[in-house]
């Protein structure tokens, strides 16, 4: 008998109302309309521009971009001409969520011609969170840092740049913080059999990524960003230190060529957290001073590719970007989107191998992710269990109050 052609494993969409997906849609877009709204004195087009955005999200469907925009060309190789005319909660989640905020920005006028081009619309909302008083906190927790050995300055970076999405940066190594982590890591287990080293950490496989980076060995990290401001910031604290102690000889920034999902960092956010850390004072200033001469002397690089914007896995990656991740020590893929991207968006069960889905990647990956949409991989069959017990609740996935450190070598 021939084998049997396996089932495809379903894409997310976001038809099904009540479900996480379709809440985004119905509610988050229309909210963020009137927030973007709110935060600039734009004109009469922008405001009849963003009505229209609203009335096509809540009611009507997709519309292509005009013939003039200047990435219409590349929005059509991404699929717009599929999706045009149909809802937008039909199209499968992961596009409909970023053709959104390509067409947000059509409506501000960011692409121009026009006095309004190049202004972020999420500005004003990335400015207030990194310069809230808890920034301020969190970089003077830094001093505490200094003086432990630079092994465990490195864990605790990298549980800072994972919890960072969450604003939790994780810098207290507290004798209270590490028994509640015992306890949690108890009653749920870890992705790799070892115990959690943080609260709700679900998968953890940071012995495996410092294997990929070795202090003194060199080579090239690749990190792709997630969001700016106060989850940016120990991003580039972590890329610091690990080029300060020889785990990387060159980093490479990867960042939004514009602004995307509300948060997501581009290049002007990464000078503004820079800014932010020199003027701080303390260890922080340090950080900052260290990271702008790497700027000046090119082991440190910002780099937006096209792609980092595309509505596409990344196993639909385009050649150059294909061929830079491979020359990679390891790519470190920071924040949910950016997973939902690796694994591919969709309803995979959450015991999947996490090495199965991510084999279409040129080279050694590694994810740190505060879990904020439904994709899961990589979970043992026990962490599942326990994490959605007998009534199958599945807001672990959704809650931001669990995170994960997996890693393909």
């Amino acid at each position: 008998m021939p084998d049997t052609p396996p089932v495809p494993v379903p894409v997310i969409v976001g038809d099904e109302p009540g479900s996480f997906p379709h809440g985004v849609l119905a509610e988050r877009h229309p909210a963020i309309i009137r927030q973007v709204r709110e935060a600039f004195p734009y004109e009469p087009a922008q405001h009849r521009a963003l009505d229209a955005l609203l009335e096509s999200c809540t009611e009507g469907g997709i519309e292509p971009l005009p013939a003039d925009a200047p990435d219409r060309g590349r929005w059509t190789d991404w699929g717009m001409g599929t999706y045009a005319g149909r809802s937008w909660f039909d199209a499968p989640w992961l596009w409909s969520e970023s053709y959104f905020y390509r067409r947000l920005l059509h409506a501000v006028g960011y692409f121009g011609p026009g006095a309004w081009q190049g202004i972020d619309p999420f500005r004003p909302a990335k400015l207030a969170e990194l310069d809230a008083p808890e920034t301020d906190e969190e970089l003077a927790a830094l001093d505490g840092l200094a003086g432990l050995p630079a092994g465990e300055q490195a864990r605790a970076l990298l549980h800072g740049s994972l919890w960072g999405n969450r604003a939790d940066l994780g810098f207290r190594l507290s004798a209270s913080a590490s028994a509640s982590a015992s306890a949690t890591a108890t009653a749920t287990g870890s992705g790799s059999g070892s115990r959690a080293a943080v609260p709700g950490l679900v998968a953890d496989d940071s012995e495996a990524l410092w294997s990929l980076l070795p202090a003194g060995k060199g080579g090239t990290l690749c990190l792709v960003a997630d969001n700016a401001g106060r989850e940016l910031v120990p991003d580039l604290l972590l890329i610091a230190h690990l080029l300060a102690h020889g785990h990387a000889e060159r980093a490479v920034l990867h960042v939004k060529p514009y602004p995307y999902y509300v948060s997501d960092a581009t290049t002007a956010d990464v000078v503004d957290a820079l800014r932010r850390l020199t003027g701080a004072g303390g260890t922080a200033a340090a950080y900052g001073r260290r990271l702008w001469t790497a700027l000046a002397e090119g082991r440190l690089t910002v780099r937006a590719h096209p792609f980092s914007c595309a509505p596409l896995p990344y196993a639909d990656m385009s050649g150059d970007l294909r061929a830079e991740f491979a020359a990679a020590t390891v790519t470190v893929l920071k924040g949910d989107l950016n997973y939902r991207r690796l694994v591919g968006d969709r309803w995979w069960p959450p015991t999947t191998p996490f090495t199965e889905v991510t084999a279409h990647f040129p080279g050694p990956v590694a994810a740190l992710r505060t879990l904020k949409s439904d994709v899961i991989t990589g979970l043992d069959a026990g962490t599942e269990a326990a994490l959605t017990g007998a009534a199958g609740d599945r807001r672990w996935r959704t809650s931001g109050t669990h995170a994960l450190i997996q890693v393909r070598t």
